[in-house]
């Protein structure tokens, strides 16, 4: 039983719940570890047919817990000893997670995502690898640091599910996209209710489960091959993950850092996003 991914398996279906609510689902190396692992272990495991990442509370996922990432951001910049900032070592840093989210676009049995909730920055990195998203009506994506502080870290998903001209809109303004908007742009497959949300995940992933195991995987590899040849995910990774590093450290990044370091990283993003109007800061 993981402590940040708990791992259920029932007729052929794996189900990996996030299962800190109370922290909003947020990143950290505990998640990553925890959800790679869930995933490796099933590749090359018959009984696993289908894979379903889910999640516990009022928010799928709130993007990385960055309280520690600003602060260890802010400590590093204020040594006067330390070697100045590494774009190698950053990438090794943040490829690690990178890689794990690719893992639900790279898995030989089929992967689906439920969604409910705030579903934003880092949480699109990890649910826009995933071959299937069904959302509920509450559901919410978007990458708000895109407006200072980081770049998705691959960019060719959002390009694959909502193509180029909506990418650019998105990712230039950061701005929130509800469910029913991702459904018009082909982000999700279905916009359900929130009390239908599961049932209608594991109606489908149960569903697909009872083709047989070889099946599935020669139809998700073929499938597969096609997004790999279309959209280069790979090198779509290396740059998102490079440029995130460096607008971390542009003077931007370094500002927001500070701020964060003055009031609270959840008070400089209020900061950031309030002359956008969304993500909280709507006018009820």
């Amino acid at each position: 039983m993981g402590e940040a991914v708990r791992v259920v398996d029932l007729d052929g279906v794996r189900t990996m719940t996030l299962c800190r609510p109370e922290e909003y689902n947020t990143i950290t190396p505990q998640l990553r570890d925890e959800l790679g692992a869930a995933i490796d272990s099933a590749q090359h495991d018959p009984k696993i047919r289908v894979l379903l990442l889910d999640a516990e509370g009022p928010a799928f996922c709130a993007g990385y817990s960055l309280d520690w990432a600003t602060r260890e951001q802010a400590v590093q910049e204020a040594d006067a000893h330390r070697r100045v900032w590494d774009s190698a070592e950053d990438l090794h840093m943040i490829g690690d997670f990178a890689a794990t989210w690719a893992k639900l676009h790279d898995s030989v049995k089929p992967t689906i995502a439920a969604v409910s909730g705030w579903c934003i920055a880092g949480g699109t990195n990890m649910v826009f690898n995933a071959h299937i998203i069904i959302a509920a009506e509450s559901a919410r994506f978007g990458y708000p640091p895109s407006r200072v502080w980081g770049i998705p870290e691959a960019p060719w998903n959002w390009v694959a599910r909502m193509g180029l001209q909506q990418t650019r809109r998105y990712m230039l303004t950061g701005d929130e996209i509800t469910a029913e908007m991702a459904l018009e742009m082909g982000l999700v497959l279905d916009v359900v209710s929130d009390e239908g949300l599961p049932q209608a995940a594991q109606g489908l992933a149960h569903r697909i489960a009872q083709v047989p195991t070889n099946q599935l995987e020669m139809i998700t590899r073929a499938l597969n091959a096609v997004a790999d040849h279309m959209y280069d995910p790979p090198a779509s990774r290396r740059l998102g993950t490079l440029f995130d590093g460096v607008a971390r450290h542009s003077q931007e990044g370094k500002d927001f850092v500070a701020r964060s370091e003055e009031v609270g990283f959840r008070q400089a993003v209020r900061d950031r996003d309030r002359p956008f109007g969304d993500y909280g800061e709507r006018a009820k």
